[in-house]
C-alpha cells in the first residue's frame, strides 16, 4: 500500500475562512467511514463500564474514524478543484448491530 499524499486544505466549521475571500464555491463534500466494533475491546468496555472511566479503545477507534472520514472529504473537495472547505460537520449513526458510520461534510470552495 503506497502513502497518501498530504494535500493542503483550509477548512473551518463556519462559512468564511478567516482572512481568506471565497471566489467559488464548487458545492458540497463528503467523507464516511463504517467501523465495527472488536469483541474483545467490547467485552472490556461492559466491564469498564461498571467501573467507569475512560473507554479508550473507544477513543482511538473514534479518532481513528474521524481521520479517516476527514481525508475523504478532503481528497474529494481536492479532486473537485477547491483549496478550502467551510461549514465542516460531523454525524455519526449506527448502521448494523456493532457498526457505526462516522460521516463529515462541508461546502468545498476556492479561497484567495
Amino acid at each position: 500500500m503506497q502513502p497518501q499524499a498530504v494535500i493542503s486544505m483550509h477548512m473551518s466549521n463556519v462559512e468564511t475562512i478567516p482572512g481568506r475571500t471565497i471566489t467559488g464555491s464548487l458545492g458540497l463534500v463528503t467523507g464516511s467511514t463504517v467501523r465495527a466494533k472488536h469483541l474483545g475491546k467490547d467485552i472490556f468496555a461492559g466491564l469498564k463500564n461498571i467501573v467507569g472511566g475512560e473507554l479508550k479503545a473507544y477513543t482511538e477507534l473514534l479518532n481513528e474514524s474521524r481521520n479517516e472520514a476527514l481525508q475523504r472529504m478532503i481528497m474529494q473537495a481536492h479532486s473537485m478543484g477547491a483549496n478550502a472547505i467551510v461549514n465542516v460537520r460531523f454525524a455519526t449513526s449506527n448502521v448494523a448491530s456493532g457498526a457505526s458510520e462516522l460521516f463529515c461534510y462541508g461546502t468545498a470552495v476556492i479561497v484567495e
